[in-house]
């Protein structure tokens, strides 16, 4: 079994989160990161996002492209109900 760099990298993100929040508590904190920080942090993480999600998207515009994407979305559907029968 293999552990994904994904994996790791969101434990060793939980793990930092954990520690800075019970250092918070106790009146310190190894990250010291004010409210404009977090609210560009945010905004950022917001945009990159949406951008990406735009970018990935299939987004048709012309005539054909977008009826290329009608013909598939009707051959997904005879293929779902071909697996049915």
């Amino acid at each position: 079994m293999k552990i994904t760099a994904g994996t790791i990298a969101r434990t060793a993100i939980l793990v930092l989160a954990l520690v800075n929040q019970v250092l918070t508590a106790m009146g310190h904190s190894i990250i010291n990161v004010s409210d404009d920080d977090i609210n560009t942090l945010i905004s950022t993480g917001f945009t990159v996002v949406s951008a990406i999600i735009a970018w990935w998207k299939n987004n048709s515009f012309t005539h054909a492209a977008i009826m290329a994407d009608e013909v598939l979305k009707n051959e997904k559907v005879l293929s779902e109900r071909k697996e049915e029968s």
